[in-house]
């Protein structure tokens, strides 16, 4: 028995594309990424264990996994929304809004960062009716979530409006012919063909969130121990010198958000298999009615 590496296919060159992608691959991601693992591996075990459990390094861990975490569900909600609005309702200036979406995709995130702060300032355009009702948005914690928030919306809008595109409004329509609410309609027939896509925006946004610099580092303040996001504490290191504890920090960061995706991956992959066997084990989506 023989086996072979790939089907034939008529498509030639599959060998001198592959090289190509490896090559590029390799000088783009994994090459980098080895010199991180190579600089910090200069650490003995216990040096490396001291840096990434400081309770500084710490708390820039809650900090940014937790505020990207929570940006990255905000998008999800109000992205599927935006996504809806663009696909399914004509109104004037929508083409304009469908380009504000790209917007933070252009915009350097310094200057994100800079108008994002003065306006939730204290004396900003919203800080101002943000400031009696006990609510400080710009040098905390709630500041980091807003600007981890804009940063991340396109992804979530981008990859749901394709969906919504394709899907068919005649599923909808033979939906509540068959007796189904709007919520029901929603949940059994929208959902469905909607999530893996959400699912794939959420994790872009959670990862692009995770790695977020410049559109926070203003807005945040900067407080170690309570508003000092992991990327800028690797950033003080490296001014420092502290080239190997920085390379540690960067590792960790590295570890934990490449096991978070792969779990969101996962989730999507399951959820899509689970989808494709739910109507066979449990007949049709949407129940019938019975007439009055």
């Amino acid at each position: 028995m023989t086996f072979t590496f790939k089907q034939r296919s008529i498509l030639p060159g599959f060998g001198l594309s592959l090289g190509f992608t490896i090559l590029y691959l390799s000088l783009i991601v994994l090459i980098p990424l080895s010199a991180t693992f190579l600089k910090t591996s200069s650490l003995t075990w216990a040096q490396f264990w001291h840096v990434v459990t400081a309770p500084r390094a710490l708390a820039s861990y809650r900090l940014s996994f937790g505020a990207s975490a929570i940006a990255a569900f905000i998008n999800l909600v109000f992205g599927l929304l935006v996504a809806w609005v663009l696909v399914r309702y004509s109104f004037p200036g929508r083409r304009l809004l469908d380009s504000l979406v790209d917007l933070p995709f252009a915009l350097p995130t310094a200057v994100a960062g800079i108008a994002l702060t003065a306006i939730y300032s204290t004396n900003g355009w919203i800080g101002h009716y943000l400031q009696p009702l006990g609510i400080k948005a710009a040098y905390s914690r709630l500041g980091v979530v807003i600007a981890l928030t804009f940063t991340g919306l396109p992804f979530v809008v981008r990859t749901v409006q394709p969906v919504l595109e394709d899907l068919d409004k005649e599923m909808e329509e033979a939906a509540a012919s068959l007796g189904a609410g709007r919520w029901q309609t929603i949940r059994r027939v929208l959902f469905p063909a909607v999530m893996p896509a959400a699912l794939t925006g959420f994790a872009m946004a959670f990862a692009r969130a995770v790695g977020e610099y410049g559109s926070v580092v203003f807005i945040s303040g900067n407080m170690p121990m309570r508003t000092e996001i992991t990327p800028l504490l690797i950033i003080t290191k490296l001014e420092q010198y502290d080239y190997a504890g920085a390379t540690a920090i960067a590792v960790v960061m590295l570890i934990v958000s490449f096991a978070l995706l792969l779990t969101i991956n996962l989730l999507q992959v399951w959820g899509g298999r689970r989808e494709k066997t739910r109507p066979a084990l449990e007949g049709p989506p949407i129940p019938v009615q019975a007439q009055a």
